[in-house]
């Protein structure tokens, strides 16, 4: 990782990081901020909405009593003086007051020219009660101020409903904001200091005690132990980090202490990019949201047209315009699309926030919801499908007095002091013994031949073929074929002892997502810049359909272009710095590995964690989701294509006929069966 700030003696700069870390944790705090104004928006309305409610249940039930109609149809006489004025008086009072957040939504929406559910919600009730009121002053014809009254009972529970579901979705982003500490132990001098978050600066030194969250994002100067990144990457279990590793603001320390070397504060934080990413997919838009959008416009106007057209062929029919009237009503409140503005929001909230938990972040939500049609997918080879870094494949040993583990101890010991890719591989092959390394003397590294040192008063050389060679010692027959393993020799006092063969090694998750993508029926491909050989035996080893080698960085975009050519709907999954071009041009681009790169600019979705797995269970949620999107939209518009006729009384010569409040019942159930619907999403794992 470059230095960010390499002048930091210099006042000038350090005042100037300084305040720029302080406005990125102002703005952190804005977005905290802006959040919790959102969230506490619904509270408040839901706090309204129940008032609402409350009042109109009191008032519901003593104008069911005192309706002709229900006390017809339960057969029961009340005989109270001037009943009829007194229904109109707690009828209005339900209507203004239960009412009211629909009528003024209603002005709104004609207001900003964008006709939508309030406008019908409120013409139905209008209509409901302008038409009753008529009765009670001389009109001909039966109120339907009952019907009013549980309409709004129903519409202001339905909103509550819709209005807590939109809160529980958003409280997983809640979650992660309420991830940062306020405070952090900064290490002056010698003294330690506790600061506010937002006076803390890069390349500031912070202590984090056991069980502490760690305050921002940094590198480990100090101390070793686990660490619980779960709520940030979904790795269940804590990670072993130690000095020169680097830990993630948010996460949370086990059991011992460490000093952390300040990289990123503020809105540069992985966390912060993490809550932007969450924030605006849950805001962005996708097809499916469009379409269902246009859908509940539609619905809007049919049903504002066939409740003319109802009222108009009724009236005509019969000359009944009390029965016309409570058809036209009846028609407008079945038809809110009430279930259909909630259909797509609630899913989109879920997945994202399902995705965050899981180390899948959603950049474009389009491409995440479409990930259902991927036919092909592209993997990067170094670091995507490999660890990236060399693993001891194999340890021969040529001499009985030494066993395996006894080799990689002395060439552990060795190379200690090398800063070597192989050097590294060998080390931590050792580490994995848990056994003291031996203390060596006189070492040097020789360019181009290896590494050398005394154990115990032997001379310890680990050299490469080509110094063998130059030797003349001969080799034995019988060493493993491994082509793409690097070879390096031991040599105690000039006497080859053992052969150590080193590889970049295929990660273990690489072939369970080749063997889940194929049982998918989707083709598995590699691009990689490695050699023909290599590239080959990776290809063989994980039994890929197909791989392109020796690939330039600038090459790989045309490889895509090439496999889209020929009709595959083409995933590519690469790291996300030489691969963007590449990634810009898939279907579905999927930045994995980028650790605390987030921005990996030109990718559709980012897997924090590096595992290929990750791209299955991708595949799988993009799908779910955009099921369950389909499912809702035929839920929230199914129930109309048979409400509405009803409601228009095309059944009424067989007797059947929807009343306007068992129309609201039934719309209120679709509502709810969307809410539950979306609820029911799952990561398939």
């Amino acid at each position: 990782m470059k230095e960010k700030h390499q002048h930091n003696h210099d006042h000038h700069d350090h005042h100037m990081n300084h305040d720029t870390n302080q406005s990125q944790t102002q703005n952190h705090n804005q977005h905290k901020e802006n959040h919790h104004d959102h969230s506490s928006h619904h509270k408040i309305m839901i706090i309204d909405f129940k008032k609402r409610l409350i009042v109109t249940s009191i008032l519901t039930i003593p104008i069911l009593l005192l309706s002709p109609m229900i006390q017809m149809w339960f057969n029961f006489t009340l005989n109270i003086p001037y009943s009829i004025y007194i229904l109109f008086v707690l009828s209005t009072i339900v209507f203004l007051y239960g009412g009211y957040p629909f009528l003024k939504g209603a002005i709104d929406e004609i207001k900003e020219k964008n006709i939508g559910m309030m406008t019908l919600i409120a013409m139905a009730i209008s209509v409901a009660y302008l038409f009753s009121s008529l009765t009670v002053f001389g009109l001909e014809g039966s109120d339907f101020f009952w019907e009013l009254a549980t309409l709004i009972l129903i519409m202001l529970l339905g909103h509550i409903i819709e209005m807590k579901s939109i809160i529980n979705a958003s409280s997983a982003l809640s979650a992660l904001i309420e991830l940062m500490p306020h405070e952090a132990h900064l290490i002056d001098g010698g003294e330690i200091k506790d600061i506010h978050l937002s006076n803390l600066k890069s390349n500031d030194l912070v202590l984090i005690k056991p069980g502490e969250k760690i305050p921002a994002d940094g590198i480990i100067k100090k101390g070793e132990g686990h660490v619980n990144e779960s709520m940030l990457t979904g790795e269940s279990k804590p990670l072993r980090k130690k000095v020169g590793q680097e830990l993630i603001a948010g996460s949370i320390n086990g059991d011992s202490s460490f000093e952390l070397e300040v990289k990123h504060v503020g809105d540069d934080t992985y966390l912060s990019k993490i809550i932007k990413l969450v924030d605006d997919a849950q805001n962005a838009k996708s097809k499916t949201q469009n379409l269902a959008e246009k859908t509940a416009k539609a619905l809007t106007y049919v049903a504002l047209i066939v409740g003319f057209v109802t009222f108009a062929v009724w009236s005509f029919l019969t000359g009944d315009y009390t029965f016309a009237l409570a058809r036209m009503a009846t028609v407008m409140v079945i038809a809110c699309p009430h279930a259909l503005g909630l259909a797509t929001p609630l899913v989109v909230a879920h997945s994202t926030a399902l995705s965050a938990q899981n180390g899948l972040l959603i950049k474009k939500r389009t491409p995440f919801e479409q990930s259902g049609k991927i036919t092909t997918v592209v993997f990067d080879k170094t670091g995507t499908l490999t660890y990236g870094n060399f693993g001891v494949n194999f340890v021969q040993v040529l001499d009985d007095t030494y066993s395996k583990d006894e080799i990689i101890i002395l060439a552990a010991s060795i190379e200690q002091n090398s800063e070597h890719p192989i050097a590294r591989g060998i080390v931590e092959e050792a580490e994995k013994l848990d056994q003291k390394l031996y203390k060596v003397d006189n070492f040097q590294a020789i360019k181009g031949k290896g590494v050398e040192g005394n154990v115990n008063q032997k001379k310890i050389e680990i050299v490469s073929g080509k110094e063998i060679e130059n030797r003349n010692i001969d080799l034995p027959k019988d060493l493993p074929s491994h082509e793409i393993s690097t070879n390096v020799f031991m040599l105690i006092d000039e006497k080859l002892i053992a052969v150590i063969g080193l590889s970049d090694q295929i990660r273990e998750t690489s072939f369970e997502a080749i063997q889940a993508l194929k049982s998918m029926g989707i083709e598995t491909w590699m691009l990689t810049g490695d050699n023909e050989k290599t590239a080959k035996e990776v290809a063989q080893t994980l039994e890929l359909d197909g791989y392109f080698s020796e690939v330039l960085p600038h090459e790989k975009q045309e490889k895509i272009k090439e496999l889209q050519e020929k009709g595959h709907y083409v995933a590519m999954a690469g790291d996300g710095v030489n691969d963007a071009p590449a990634l810009a041009q898939a279907n579905v681009g999927i930045a994995i590995g980028s650790g605390t790169d987030v921005a990996a600019e030109t990718a559709d979705i980012v897997l924090v964690n590096s595992n290929p797995n990750d791209v299955v269970k991708l595949i799988h949620l993009g799908k779910a989701t955009h099921k369950k999107m389909i499912e809702n939209l035929i839920w929230a518009t199914g129930y109309n294509v048979i409400a509405i006729p009803l409601a228009a009384g095309v059944l009424a010569s067989i007797g059947i006929i929807l009343s306007p409040a068992i129309g609201a019942v039934f719309m209120s159930l679709s509502t709810v069966i969307v809410a539950i619907n979306a609820k029911l999403l799952k990561i398939k794992q």
